[in-house]
């Protein structure tokens, strides 16, 4: 079993940053893809970024420019740097992990949410 344990959420004004970070542990073979996700209420999942263990990023377009997202392969962690904050971006942010097993399955893991509050 996987566990995922994000931190770093709180209560930002416009224009600020925060940095989150989500650690992996438990029985890991790889980890394929790291992202991020965030949740309103009312609406469905959506993707922030991801990065490949390869390095190679993806953005959402609402957030190019604003968002870095990095990994530290050797701690089992995924950052999200997230400058410029605007309200829009207020949402809970979830980190997924997809997770490679010896047998060369891949499984989906999620962390459990952490809250980005952006205040005008």
């Amino acid at each position: 079993q996987v566990q995922l344990v994000e931190s770093g959420g709180g209560l930002v004004q416009a224009g600020g940053s925060l940095r989150l970070s989500c650690a992996a542990s438990g029985r890991i073979f790889s980890i394929n893809v790291m992202g991020w996700y965030r949740q309103t209420p009312g609406k469905q999942r959506e993707l922030v970024a991801t990065i490949s263990n390869g390095g190679v990023t993806n953005y959402a377009d609402s957030v190019k420019g604003r968002f870095t997202i990095s990994r530290d392969n050797a701690k089992n962690t995924v950052f999200l740097q997230m400058n410029s904050l605007k309200p829009e971006d207020t949402a809970v942010y979830h980190c997924n992990f997809r997770v490679g097993n010896y047998y060369g399955i891949n499984n989906d893991y999620w962390g459990q949410g952490t809250q980005v509050t952006v205040s005008s």
